[in-house]
């Protein structure tokens, strides 16, 4: 199964305050320096009878403790000051999303349990059942030519309807499932309006099928149609190679063409997935979902740094008054 290559989770905003980070190691090759001198100090006098009863033993690891816990807290203080920022998932409010479905012959195999089209039936309900109410959702259908069954809108119930009313027909028309699917899109454009930020309400096709297109329009006009709208179609080769169907007393293999799917996807900017089984095919509604329903931002968490910086150098305070009656 394809999925998009995942954004960066952390990047930060002013990069070049980390130049703070080279005093505090010049900071640390000093205390490297004078722990050396200390101990070459020490070597000097080490024969004085009296140097154990004068100077209480102190395990060597506790005095650097202070120390570490301190420029440590400096290293967090120079990456607060550089704006970290973390990728958040938040809800889109709107966004229009037709789902395409192949109800060729070929959707009849049983390669699925319990065949290919009532797999695809329930995984596209519980997609629809599972997107945002806000969201305009409409459900096209394709064989020998495409069919609306529902028209976007945000009545999600109609487009579930519509999905248990999915009949098997000759013939796969992809390039007119996409077009008949964009042709929604653009009926529904300008009501769409924008979202909360002033964005153009964002929309996706989402196209199941199994096969590779036989009759209307080519894919290559569907590809021009959808980049020229700037409409994302993610398609989902659904079934295995070794799918088979009767048609007319005769027994024809039906093998999935996910390639041509994938080129599909690839050219309109969407993704391009591939399931061999029911619960593969959940897993991918569920992350077509994911990525429709939701939208990355970035969130400031200087705070957080700057907070676990405070609470490190009060701990090292805490130990070098506990071990020594001194801050560090």
């Amino acid at each position: 199964m394809n999925t998009p290559t995942p954004a960066p989770l952390f990047a930060l905003a002013s990069p070049g305050w980390l130049w703070l980070l080279v005093p505090v190691v010049l900071l640390a090759v000093f205390y490297g320096v004078q722990q050396a001198r200390r101990s070459r100090y020490a070597v000097r006098f080490a024969t004085l009878p009296m140097l154990e009863r004068l100077v209480p033993r102190q395990p060597a690891w506790r005095r650097h403790v202070p120390a570490a816990l301190l420029l440590l807290a400096f290293v967090g203080l120079a990456v607060a000051a550089s704006r970290p920022q973390v990728d958040e998932q938040v809800p889109r409010e709107r966004a229009t999303v037709i789902v395409t479905v192949d109800v060729s012959l070929s959707m009849e195999a049983t390669d699925v349990d319990p065949d290919r089209l009532t797999a695809a039936r329930a995984a596209a309900t519980a997609f629809v059942e599972g997107l945002p109410d806000g969201f305009n959702v409409g459900v096209v259908a394709f064989a020998g030519s495409a069919t609306v069954l529902a028209q976007a809108s945000p009545d999600h119930e109609a487009a579930i309807e519509a999905l248990g009313r999915l009949e098997l027909d000759r013939g796969t028309a992809i390039g007119d499932g996409v077009l008949t699917s964009l042709a929604q899109i653009e009926a529904i454009g300008d009501s769409a309006g924008t979202d909360a930020d002033g964005e153009p309400v964002p929309a996706h096709v989402v196209l199941l099928s199994d096969g590779t297109n036989t009759v209307g329009s080519t894919v290559e006009m569907a590809v021009g149609a959808a980049q020229e709208a700037g409409v994302p179609v993610s398609t989902i080769a659904y079934g295995t190679p070794e799918g088979t169907v009767t048609v007319d007393g005769q027994l024809v293999p039906v093998p999935v063409d996910q390639p041509s799917l994938d080129a599909l996807a690839e050219a309109t900017g969407g993704t391009g997935y591939a399931a061999e089984t029911a619960d593969e095919l959940d897993e991918v509604y569920d992350d077509i979902q994911s990525s429709i329903g939701f939208r990355t931002e970035p969130r400031d968490v200087t705070p957080f740094f700057v907070a676990g910086s405070l609470l490190v150098a009060l701990l090292a305070a805490a130990f070098s008054l506990r071990w020594f009656a001194r801050l560090p």
